[in-house]
Parts: C-alpha cells; structure tokens; sequence
C-alpha cells in the first residue's frame, strides 16, 4: 500500500506550512493586549514575533543540508517542533515565560518545514504539476499569515489569550500529526541518494541562485516592511490605523490569488524572467503611487495590484530554483533562498524604521529596493537553463518514478 496521494500529501503539507505562520504570527495584531495579559511591556511581547526571521537566518542552510540528506526526519522533527511549541503556549497563556519557550521551539522548527517545499513536491509530483504544487505549497504561507491577523482580534475578544493559543495549537497539532502520517508515504519520484560529504561550496559558484536571492531579499523585505510599517506611515497622511490593517489583509489576500494562479501559467510559457520584473516594476510604481495620493480607494486598488504580483513571485523563484539545482541540491537551495528572503526583511524593516519620521522617505527606501530589484532581473536568463557557464543548467539528478 502507497500510503495517501500526493494531493492528500501536499494538503497536510500546507496545513503545517500555514500553522507555522499562524503561530509565529499569533501576537501580532494584539501585541497591546498579549503585553497587558503576560503583565509585560509592549517590546517584550512584540519580541515574541520579531525574533523568528533571525532564528530563520541561524538555521536555514544547516536545516536544509538536513533536508537533503535526511528528509522525512528532518520534515518530521519540524512538525514535532511546531505542533510541540504551540502546545507549550497553552500550559500557561498567562505566563511570558512559556510564551517565550513555545515561539523558540516553533522558531526552530520553521525552517525545516518551509525549507521543504521543493522537495516534497519533487518526490510526489510529475514534472508538469510541480509549479502548481509549489504554487499552492506558497499559498499556505500567505494563508496563514492572513489568518493570524483576521483571527487573533476576534478570538482575544471571545476568549482571551487562551483562546487565541488554544484554536492556534490546535491548527498546529493537526498539521504536525497529517505530516508525520504523509511521511510514511515513499516517494513517488526518487533522486540519488545526497553524498554526505558534499558541502555547500557549489553555492558560491551559482550566480543564477544568488540572483534569484537577491530578488527574494528585495520582494520578502518589502513585505515585511510594508507590514511593519504601513500603520504609522498611513497616519501621517491622516488614514486611521483600522484602515491600515484592512489594506495589509487585503494585500495578503490578493497574494493569495495571485501565488495561487499566476506561478503556474508563468511557468507553462515559461515566462519566468518577466513574471519577476514585473512585480518589481509595479512594486516601484505602488509606492510611488501611495506617496502622491492618500484616498483609501486609491490605497486599496495599488496595494491589490502590488500584492497580487509581488507574493506570486516566491512561488517563481522556488520553482526555478527546483529546475535548477536538481532534488539532490534542493533542501540547500531553498534554505539559501529564504534566508535571503528573511534576511531582506530585517534589512529593509531597518531601513524604513531609520526614516520613519518622515512618511515620504521610507516609501522612497522601499521603491528604490524594487528598482534594485527590476535591474537585477535584467541579468536573470531568458529561459529555464540558461543560467550561462559553470553553473548548475538542470536536475543534478534526472528524478524517475519510483516502483
């Protein structure tokens, strides 16, 4: 018996990828309300999110080394992580303490599922629906995001905080236990088995990797940022900060749309190099816009559009890089791409947080990164394989059916 289909095996997937979020993600919209409840300033409870993109960067080439040479124990140990720290949120949702143990053990555990995404979708999937399983894999990310702002308010009202880590965990526990069920699952298209003693030097000598990295740094940054930072810039023009939190769901909303939709037509045409200029270009053209006008319909329409293209462009990037370095590499791969991704978000949260005073100059920060960005995808290939001499132009591995 073969165990679920790879669809089942991507749902459970997603869950868990969603749950990461959701959890990491649990106190930032109450980040006033988790501080009065642990009896704790307003900085130490917004630590309790802020220092997941660092841990990100600790572990992601170790985790996704890992990943390579060890999948279904590595995937395995991160849903444990996760499912296990959420539930040590709930032992005492009136203790920081906890809090601070169950966001470090789901910290840890973060990298090992989103640096998997590639690579479960290799093993289970024909080559023609890997873009799409990637794409839906990227979904659950955005979803969960989306889901921790929509949801903590209101389950803070109804129940507390306890509530809020209750419902959470219990998203958590079930994606961790559909995983470690999906791992039982053998692979349906099986690579070499990794050597383990190849290192991680070929990263160095891929400039297609580090370009598409770069993009990452830029496109994650930005978001974060604009996550970050949207609320105060918006009350400077006079936008109340309600609205401003609409505009960020409705941002993250319209990503899950276009993650969800474009990834896959780009990649049927392969149109990849486009898809990603693109949404720098219009990122650029977004903050511009918000910077010469403040009516919230004007607001709403480009951070739709901006949203619908900027977040379909993680999918883009990890689905290349899967063509690319081949499932040997892929762990490695993905793990070197967001850390670059998580890296650019502390980066450019940085950078705008230096020139917050004025609300002009951290959208000139920020439109000047998505230039940066839409010169970088001038040097990207055209087409898939096209990645010029000495780098990597394939699979590795040629992946076959298994069984």
């Amino acid at each position: 018996m073969r165990g679920m289909n790879r669809w089942a095996i991507l749902a459970g997937y997603g869950l868990l990828d969603a749950a990461t979020q959701l959890t990491w993600l649990s106190f930032a919209p109450i980040t006033t309300e988790t501080a009065r409840a642990l009896h704790v300033g307003v900085g130490a409870a917004g630590d309790l999110a802020a220092a997941f993109p660092l841990v990100y960067i600790l572990l992601a080439l170790p985790t996704g080394r890992w990943l390579d040479r060890r999948f279904a124990r590595a995937l395995g140990a991160g849903a444990l992580l996760t499912g296990g720290g959420a539930l040590l949120r709930v032992a005492d949702p009136s203790s920081f303490a906890w809090q601070l143990a169950g966001q470090a053990v789901i910290a840890a555990g973060q990298p090992l599922v989103l640096n998997a995404i590639t690579k479960i979708v290799a093993r289970h999937f024909p080559e023609g629906e890997r873009a799409t399983a990637i794409s839906l894999g990227s979904v659950a990310l955005f979803v969960g995001i989306l889901a921790a702002m929509l949801t903590g308010p209101v389950l803070f009202d109804a129940g507390g905080l306890a509530a809020v880590l209750s419902v959470h965990a219990a998203v958590a526990v079930a994606g961790a236990l559909w995983m470690l069920a999906a791992l039982r699952t053998p692979a349906a298209y099986a690579a070499a088995e990794p050597s383990t003693t190849v290192s991680l030097r070929w990263l160095a000598r891929d400039p297609l990797l580090w370009k598409l990295g770069g993009l990452l740094f830029v496109g994650m940054g930005i978001y974060n940022a604009v996550a970050t930072w949207l609320q105060p810039i918006l009350a400077d023009f006079r936008v109340g900060g309600a609205d401003a939190g609409n505009l960020f769901a409705l941002m993250t909303f319209a990503g899950i749309i276009g993650a969800g939709v474009l990834p896959p037509v780009v990649a049927g045409r392969d149109r990849r190099r486009m898809m990603l200029a693109v949404a720098v270009a219009v990122t650029a053209a977004t903050f511009g816009a918000l910077a010469a006008a403040h009516n919230l319909a004007w607001l709403s329409v480009w951070l739709f559009v901006d949203g619908l293209v900027l977040m379909a462009s993680l999918p883009v990037v990890l689905d290349w890089s899967e063509l690319h370095v081949g499932q040997e590499r892929q762990g490695a791969a993905t793990g070197f791409l967001m850390l670059a991704g998580n890296l650019g978000g502390l980066v450019l949260v940085l950078v705008a947080q230096a020139v917050i005073h004025d609300p002009y100059l951290p959208l000139a920060a920020l439109a000047a990164a998505a230039v940066g960005g839409l010169a970088l995808t001038g040097t990207l290939p055209r087409r898939v394989g096209m990645a010029g001499p000495g780098a990597p132009t394939g699979p590795a591995t040629e992946p076959q059916p298994a069984g």
